[in-house]
């Protein structure tokens, strides 16, 4: 008599370095979309329009995103995933090449479009792909890395940027991210293992998303992270003339003052994930209400250095922690079988917010005047907490 022993399979090596390769990515792609941001004046003086319409290169650019991410992803979802972040990625450079050969706006506009279709498409793949590479109890932990990528794009992409633009001029800040975009493509194709998907079983079995118990939530989450984000990009698309306008710091300070923010948002990462959360729910607000406050104390005391250079700090060190505290949320409140789609609901929730905000800073800039345009992030943000507040209160008495 014999007894069979199942067989263990140990578990496959965490890919370390696919990931890394993955949230280097995602950090050249959020840093091109936020570049125009740190360089806006100097944007402004070259191609000789207004500032308002530098910023709205950000509408531009998230609009595309939200427009053609739906219709691109049904076209490429036969076309294997890595090849598919390559082209997406070379097409990206592309863009930023041409913008430093741009001879005008609406040059700069046009290519401004082909990085938002590039983004979008990209977004629609690497929402997923860190899915693919690891088992189910090692998921967390690989979206994290992945999606570490865009919060270091704003630590450190935005600020490293303008430092070089303002010391080499705007166009050769972008070219030096084309370049920089190309290489990081070469790394993908060379160190991201590809991965199966299976577009013909996807088609002819998908999943009733709206059926679904928790695409309420889901929702929610979106709307939550659509209203912060629209209320963060109608302050922060401007905030390079808020520092020199408002704050009285001259133009040679905004790229130390972004990189201030960037190491201050490093520091609010690291709480994200050692600290806030654990509790996702609790640490988000927490989050969301020290952002509010240091956008306050910017608002209410600009021209008090310490009250303001304390208040951007903690605003900072809030933000940080934010994208990655909303998305934390949003994988809590999705179920397995409808993950993929809520990451599609929030990439396009959070560029509409970028999009929209920029849309309302500009249009607000002439009419209420850059002093004002904090305030108005604080009043957004306020709402936004008192949802997720008042969602959470109602979850918890229904259960």
């Amino acid at each position: 008599m014999t007894s069979s022993v199942p067989t263990v399979h140990p578990a496959p090596p965490f890919p370390w370095l696919g990931l890394t390769v993955l949230a280097s990515a995602v950090f050249l792609s959020v840093t091109i979309e936020m570049l125009p941001t740190g360089l806006l004046p100097d944007m402004s003086r070259e191609l000789g329009v207004g500032e308002p319409l530098i910023g709205l290169l950000v509408t531009v650019f998230a609009a595309t995103v939200v427009v053609l991410t739906v219709p691109l992803a049904a076209l490429t979802r036969r076309v294997a995933r890595r090849r598919l972040i390559v082209i997406t990625l070379m097409l990206l450079a592309v863009s930023c090449v041409l913008s430093a050969l741009a001879p005008n706006y609406p040059t700069v506009v046009a290519t401004r479009v082909l990085g938002g279709a590039a983004h979008g498409l990209f977004w629609a793949v690497v929402g997923a792909y860190a899915g693919h590479l690891v088992p189910k109890e090692q998921l967390a932990r690989a979206v994290s890395i992945s999606v570490a990528g865009g919060s270091a794009a704003f630590v450190l992409g935005v600020p490293l940027s303008t430092a070089l633009g303002q010391a080499l001029g705007w166009r050769f800040a972008f070219a030096a991210m084309g370049v920089l975009t190309l290489i990081g493509a070469v790394l993908v194709w060379r160190f991201l293992p590809p991965v199966r998907h299976h577009a013909g079983e996807a088609d002819a079995a998908p999943v009733r998303v709206r059926k679904d118990p928790t695409f309420v939530p889901v929702i929610v989450v979106c709307l939550i992270t659509a209203v912060t984000m629209i209320g963060m990009y109608t302050f922060y698309t401007y905030i390079a003339p808020y520092m020199t306008d408002v704050m009285g710091l001259p133009s040679s300070a905004i790229s130390p003052m972004l990189l201030v923010y960037g190491i201050a948002g490093a520091v609010g990462l690291v709480l994200a994930g050692a600290v806030l959360g654990r509790r996702p729910t609790v640490g988000l607000v927490v989050a969301m209400v020290a952002t509010g406050l240091g956008a306050a104390g910017l608002a209410a005391f600009p021209e008090v250095p310490v009250v303001s250079i304390a208040s951007f700090l903690l605003f900072g060190t809030a933000f940080g922690a934010l994208p990655t505290m909303l998305n934390t949320r949003l994988l809590h409140s999705a179920s397995a079988k409808i993950r993929d789609a809520a990451a599609s609901f929030y990439t396009t929730a959070f560029n509409t917010g970028i999009g929209g905000g920029a849309l309302l800073g500009a249009a607000l800039y002439g009419v209420l005047g850059l002093p004002a345009l904090p305030w108005v992030f604080v009043g957004l943000l306020s709402c936004a907490t008192a949802a997720l507040v008042w969602t959470a209160l109602v979850n918890r008495v229904s259960r």
